[in-house]
């Protein structure tokens, strides 16, 4: 998969991951809003065997197809915490 990662102008070391060509709009408003405006950091080819620096590709190609983006959280940011009113 081609994936697309932003940067997110709110919070440092927050990143959204989504298939390239995927239509911003189509992102829940609340994630925008905790995302602020996004600056397009790198494209690349996403498949599960590809190391990253934080986490596993299959989970970031899971929540892509099943929510349409994988959402980074800074390390100091526990992902227990942080929700989105899901």
């Amino acid at each position: 998969m081609l994936c697309t990662i932003y940067k997110s102008s709110r919070e440092e070391e927050m990143y959204l991951y989504v298939a390239r060509g995927y239509d911003l709009s189509e992102l829940p408003t609340e994630l925008m809003d905790k995302m602020g405006k996004l600056k397009e950091v790198m494209t690349l080819t996403l498949d599960i065997d590809r190391k990253l620096a934080r986490v596993e590709a299959k989970n970031v190609l899971a929540n892509i197809e099943a929510k349409g983006y994988f959402l980074q959280l800074p390390p100091n940011i526990n992902p227990l915490v942080f929700t989105l009113g899901e």
